[in-house]
């Protein structure tokens, strides 16, 4: 990273920001997924699945359909938790591959005026 100072190419008027390029800066740029959103779809599937397991088989005489359904909850629940985050990643790596180089400058504005 160099700092070089560029010229004023034309005169400016007394207020008027004055730009200078203070650093060049290599940068990767590339999407991403949105962890949170792949976690919570992935629970919301196990979620669902629990409830139509609980409701198609019939009902135990040893645990009553509540039981069933928080049992399934937590193991399906978490399944999906799981799966959702490894979609996450897998999408993750492919959009790494994607990614694109840029150099970036930043630049420094201010005002020339120092009456503010």
């Amino acid at each position: 990273m160099s700092e070089t100072a560029a010229p004023d190419p034309a005169p400016h008027t007394p207020g008027e920001p004055v730009e200078t390029v203070v650093a060049h800066e290599t940068l990767t740029v590339r999407r991403s997924p949105r962890y949170m959103r792949f976690l919570a779809l992935g629970a919301g599937v196990g979620i669902v699945a629990a409830l139509i397991l609980t409701l198609i088989f019939p009902e135990n005489e040893d645990y009553d359909r509540g039981q069933v359904f928080g049992f399934l909850l937590l193991f399906l629940g978490a399944i999906g938790l799981g799966l959702g985050a490894l979609v996450a990643l897998i999408i993750d790596r492919r959009a790494a591959r994607r990614a694109v180089t840029v150099v970036a400058d930043r630049i420094d504005a201010h005002s020339s005026d120092n009456s503010q």
